[in-house]
Parts: structure tokens; sequence; C-alpha cells
């Protein structure tokens, strides 16, 4: 009997061993699971299996049982292979179980294949990852380069995308890589919807800052949350850093150490990140020109836009119109089912 049992849908197997990490289970079934059309309907059937179904252990007190085994890989479009906690052979001595070996075996050709934190160990163990970039949690930077020295490990971001391979950090940079690929088989407007119902931000770039040693200020400290809040609603203008220092009543140089602290980039680096992100939402919503869309996000040109977004997305903003834009004016309906809540 098939697995996937709705006709139309990208299929998405979630493939778990023991010392599973419940949440980052459940980060593709609740984003991708509750992605939808403009019209409504959805766009992904995610199903969770095993190299062997049955009782699975949890890093919790609990199991869950997997009633799909590695048949699902067979059938699959994108494979998501979470972290576990309970050490196996892709974790100690970088190779695989001939379990783990035979279910890989039956991926299609074509599949995406995406880890989520260590599961980045077990696609390197199949040598999906030799040559290629990845990153996995930092924690475990050190052990993954000397079990695996050609992969080009970037410890340092929060996601990597080198095509039909995917790999990200931590338990949070989960939900970004499923944002991203959502965003890139059906553009922002469906993944900003999945982002807005399940109250994450509905896009970090790849190459941001997974470990910040101090991600929460110290209660003394201002936040410097309302400049953010303040600069998105003036992106249309040309901004400054003593602009964005005002709205907190600090000087530069404190408001820049302070903005890093927080957020893991630089003010002007995340400026340059909302602007294209609005950019894109603009190309994919709209009928402006570039040199409109320039001149509402804080380009001020076309050509200024032009540079930043093929710095950022490795195309140019015409090529992301006509792979992304809406056939619907950009609108995305309300899901019908409870959304996941945080």
């Amino acid at each position: 009997m098939a697995v996937f049992t709705r006709t139309g849908l990208h299929r998405v197997a979630v493939l778990v061993r023991h010392g599973l990490l419940p949440i980052e289970l459940g980060i593709p079934h609740c984003l991708m699971g509750r992605a939808w059309s403009p019209s409504g309907e959805p766009l992904y059937e995610v199903v969770t299996c095993a190299a062997a179904p049955g009782a699975i252990r949890t890093e919790g007190d609990f199991t869950i049982n997997v009633e799909h085994g590695p048949e699902a890989l067979a059938e699959a479009d994108t494979l998501i292979v979470p972290a576990a906690h309970e050490r196996d052979e892709p974790y100690d001595r970088g190779a695989m179980s001939p379990q783990l070996a035979e279910a890989f075996a039956r991926i299609r050709p074509g599949t995406r294949i995406a880890s989520i934190c260590t599961g980045a160990f077990v696609l390197a163990s199949a040598g999906l990852l030799d040559g290629k970039r990845a990153t996995t949690h930092w924690s475990a930077g050190e052990r993954f380069q000397r079990l695996f020295p050609s992969v080009k490990l970037d410890s340092d971001v929060l996601y990597v995308d080198e095509g039909s391979v995917l790999t990200s950090a931590g338990i949070a940079s989960g939900v970004d890589l499923c944002l991203h690929m959502i965003r890139g088989d059906h553009g922002s407007a469906v993944a900003n919807e999945v982002a807005r119902r399940t109250v994450v931000p509905p896009h970090r770039d790849g190459g941001q800052a997974q470990f910040i040693r101090r991600p929460v200020p110290e209660p003394r400290l201002s936040s410097t949350g309302t400049a953010r809040t303040w600069a998105l609603d003036h992106l249309h203008h040309p901004l400054t850093l003593k602009q964005l220092a005002d709205q907190e009543a600090m000087s530069v140089r404190t408001f820049t150490r302070r903005f890093r602290e927080e957020v893991g980039i630089s003010p002007q680096q995340w400026l340059t990140q909302q602007r294209v992100e609005r950019v894109r939402h603009l190309l994919e919503e709209s009928d402006l020109s570039v040199d409109q869309v320039a001149a509402r996000t804080g380009f001020g040109s076309a050509s200024t836009l032009r540079m930043h977004f093929q710095a950022s997305l490795g195309v140019s903003p015409t090529a992301y119109r006509r792979t992304f834009r809406t056939g619907s004016g950009g609108h995305v309906a309300a899901s019908p089912v409870a959304p996941c809540e945080g």
C-alpha cells in the first residue's frame, strides 16, 4: 500500500531514530503540514517514518509509535532527518548502520534531503555532503569536522542550502529551514502566512549567526526592539545609525553593540535583510516596477536594489518575480484548521 495517500501534494517524509527530539518532529508537521495555497488547499503531505516501524524512543519519558518504515523514502519528494540524542553510528563513527543504509538506498533520484541539528551526521554518513557546504549545531561542529573532513562545515550559520541537500543548526533553525523550503516552493506569501499562524519570524537569513553568547540582554539594559519596530515602519526612507540609536536614546556606539548582542548581526546587515524581504513581498504581490520597488524599500535606485537582491538570493528581481509571482494577487486563504500554537 502507498504511504502517501493524497494526490498532487508535495510528499514529505520525516525519518526518525531512537533518541528523537519530539519538538524537531513537530516542526515539519506544524509548518509544512499547515502550508496552504491561496485557495485554501494543502500543499504538502507529511508523514513520519523510521528505518524499522514501531516504538521509537524520544529524549523524553515517552515513546512514539511510527507506522511507516523505509518504504516512505521511496515515495517522498522531500526527506527531513531530525536530530536524535542517543549515540548511534553516524554520530560515533561517521558510518551508517546496515538498516539505515538500506533505508537510504530507497531514496529516489532528485529527492530533496534536509536535516535539522545533528541530523546532518546522517546525511554526511550517507556521503550526501561530500564536497558541499553544510552546518550542524555549533556544539557538535568539532566532532562533525573530525568525522567528515570532506564536508565544508560552517557551524556559524543557521542553515545552508546546497540545492538538493540542505542542513540546519539547532531546533529554532529547523523552523527557519522549513520556512525557507516553503518559500522556495511556493513563494513568500505562503511562507509568511505559515509563520504568522505559528507566531515565528517569517524570515531569518541562513547566514545569520547561530550562536550568540548573550542572546537576551541583561535586565538592566534597554532593548533595541523599539528601534527595529520604528525602522520597519520607515524602510522606505534612507535610515542612519544615529536615527536608529535616537529611538532608544543611546549613543551610536552603544546602540550598535547592543543591537549585535541581541540580533547577532549589525544594524546595517539587518536593515538590508528587512529591505530585501520587503522587496520580495512587493515583487510577488504587486505590479510595481523595479524602480518603484526600490523607492518603497529604501534602496533608492534600481541598481542598488539589484546589487543587494542578487547578493542575497542569487537571482535578479525580474527572475524572482517570474518564478514566485502568485497567480491570485498574493492573498493566502485562512487555514480551515486550527494553527499550531506555541
